[in-house]
């Protein structure tokens, strides 16, 4: 029976199989599917993976490798759990160990648990286009409609109901500040132009809302 992710599934062994793939793309697919999809994903979801990958789409004629900005995509939240903080690395370990044994060659593997590892901070070095690219797709979010904004933030929050408000709200201004402080928050020319103006008035109206919810001055 046909389900929302096919083409997903489809799309990710087409991948695979132009990545150089010897073993059935297909298992390593629906267990990546399976984990965007548990319970506790409220942001991070198969909405994000699709959303990151339709945005690599767009913005792959700066990336030197677009299909190892395509894996990283797939794999860059795939081990997910908001009461953990190495979500990265064992997401990064988790493409390592399935790329290996899809039969992907030594270096891409290599670049895709390196790009996975930079979604940590978002912050790729200059001309690291393959970094700019799987980091600005995955920050596109930021700069969306306020309304969308407002529904990811509402999203980020759901994800986060364990941690009482004072405490979401500090960390949750920790997490603006350091995005604020970036060199840039987009780096690639197209997502720049596209998503600057935007997020920062997102980024900006979200931190003073916490900002006086903190009783800061």
């Amino acid at each position: 029976m046909p389900t929302e992710t096919d083409d997903l599934l489809a799309d990710w062994t087409a991948l695979l199989h132009r990545c150089g793939a010897a073993a059935d793309p297909g298992p390593y697919g629906r267990e990546l599917l399976r984990r965007w999809a548990q319970p506790w994903r409220r942001y991070h979801t198969v909405a994000h993976l699709r959303a990151v990958l339709g945005h690599v789409d767009e913005l792959a004629g700066h990336a030197a490798d677009p299909d190892a900005v395509r894996l990283a995509a797939w794999f860059h939240d795939a081990v997910y759990r908001p009461d953990r903080t190495e979500n990265e690395e064992r997401s990064a370990a988790l493409a390592v160990r399935a790329l290996t044994a899809a039969g992907l060659p030594a270096e891409r593997v290599a670049e895709v648990e390196r790009l996975v590892l930079l979604t940590a901070g978002h912050d790729p070095a200059p001309g690291d286009r393959d970094g700019e690219v799987l980091c600005d797709a995955d920050l596109a979010v930021l700069g969306g409609t306020p309304e969308a904004y407002a529904a990811y933030a509402a999203a980020v929050r759901e994800e986060y109901g364990f941690v009482p408000e004072p405490d979401f709200r500090a960390g949750r201004a920790a997490v603006l500040r350091h995005l604020l402080a970036l060199p840039a928050l987009y780096r690639g020319p197209v997502a720049r132009d596209r998503f600057t103006a935007a997020a920062l008035a997102n980024l900006t109206a979200e931190l003073g809302t916490l900002t006086a919810e903190l009783g800061a001055p």
